[in-house]
């Protein structure tokens, strides 16, 4: 009897092993050829892994949340030539239950779990079939969770990280009455999950941190901001972002140790000429941090397109792992979440990360044209910065942030060559 073995190829980037975050197959399942058998993880992105034979799977290695190195042993098939069909089961007493994995179906179309409110009975959607791993099924059946109410990812499938975001916002069951208590529930912490604490366990037990804030005041910005979205409306919308983007690239060439990245096994810093932007950004699995390259060539459309694209992709699960590595700069904003003062965490192996805040409006002293002072109302943004103490000084950090805050508060020499 032939047997295929498919070994985790070489994914790229240098890694020598990846995570197993989901298994779309399950031992006696057949696979066509080019069908899904799983999705792994490196430091970088996800990656699916496609079958070259078809065949009946009779081994696979591991179990969501395992780490397995490159060239081992993933899958193990049965070749299509040497599987001997079973025969037709006969048909049940009563109905069967809906098949759990449909061979071609539809996207089930669900509102956004966010905006849905928790009900006290679940809705009767027994006739809905929903694309979803054996893996993801189980999962689902063991929190009591309906699928049919949890809003898929991409291709319309439900995975491990949409259930994540369906527990945040509506609770592990999703039908608990309102100030009803939960049961206690271990969930493993894996996938991107587990890079992100990793991650940041990193950074802060090797960085010594200092975060520095200040007041901006941003009532010309959002005067500009407003006229030129009115003036070119046909083009997207500006935000806040792609003017402090322009202000960072503006101020870096002034102090070249902000954008940096600090190899501290090595010893040494790298000031980097170009600014390759990372932007933290919130997806239903967690925090990515996509990439804008080369981010100073580029005019504040430009960075508008860009900040939606690499935004939309990574939520999606569409970025591209190139598009995922080398920032030398990392900006972090929650919007309207934003806070008053934030205390943001480095991107290692980057120095230094900037946080824009929630913008006030509150009354405050301008002057009044006549070398007096009056009292108006404007809007204020508190902007942080966190930066590695081992390669920038408070003083730097304090001038470079000061630096910034005249660009944005004159937003007129933004829009200069």
């Amino acid at each position: 009897m032939s047997r295929y073995t498919f070994r985790l190829p070489d994914i790229g980037e240098g890694i020598a092993e990846a995570e197993i975050v989901a298994w779309h197959i399950a031992v006696g399942d057949m696979i066509a050829e080019d069908g899904r058998l799983a999705d792994v993880m490196t430091d970088k992105a996800t990656v699916e892994m496609e079958s070259p034979v078809a065949g009946r799977v009779v081994e696979v290695a591991g179990e969501v949340g395992d780490r397995i190195a490159i060239g081992s042993a993933l899958v193990v098939i049965e070749t299509e030539d040497d599987v001997v069909q079973a025969p037709p089961a006969p048909p049940p007493a009563t109905a069967p239950e809906p098949a759990p994995e449909p061979a071609k179906v539809e996207p089930v179309k669900t509102e956004p779990v966010k905006a849905e409110p928790v009900v006290a009975e679940p809705a009767k959607t027994d006739h809905v079939r929903v694309l979803a791993s054996p893996a993801v099924r189980a999962r689902a059946k063991d929190l009591g969770i309906d699928l049919a109410r949890v809003q898929p990812g991409a291709e319309g499938r439900v995975r491990h990280a949409d259930l994540d975001q369906f527990i945040t916002y509506n609770g592990a069951g999703g039908y608990a009455p309102a100030g009803a208590a939960r049961a206690d529930e271990a969930i493993r912490v894996i996938g991107l999950r587990r890079r992100i604490a990793e991650n940041m366990a990193a950074a802060k037990r090797h960085i010594p941190h200092f975060t520095y804030v200040e007041e901006i005041d941003v009532t010309e910005l959002e005067r500009v901001r407003a006229e030129l979205n009115g003036a070119h409306a046909g083009r997207g919308k500006l935000t806040l972002l792609p003017f402090l983007i322009t202000a960072i690239c503006r101020t870096v060439p002034q102090f070249p140790m902000i954008n940096a990245r600090y190899d501290d096994e090595a010893g040494v810093v790298t000031r980097h000429g170009a600014v390759h932007l990372g932007l933290a950004t919130q997806t239903p699995g967690g925090l990515m941090v996509p990439v804008i390259r080369d981010a100073q060539g580029l005019n504040l459309w430009q960075l508008a397109g860009a900040i939606t694209r690499l935004a939309d992709a990574a939520r999606g699960g569409t970025i591209a792992a190139s598009e995922m590595a080398g920032s030398t700069l990392t900006v972090t904003s929650l919007g309207p979440l934003g806070g008053v003062a934030t205390t943001p965490v480095i991107n290692r192996p980057e120095v230094a990360i900037i946080g824009p805040n929630r913008i006030i409006e509150r009354p405050m002293f301008v002057p009044d044209g006549t070398g007096g002072e009056r009292i108006a109302k404007r809007k204020l943004m508190n902007l942080s910065i966190s930066c590695d103490h081992r390669v920038v000084d408070g003083w730097d950090a304090a001038s470079f942030v000061q630096a910034l805050r005249r660009l944005i508060e004159t937003p007129t020499l933004l829009l200069v060559g």
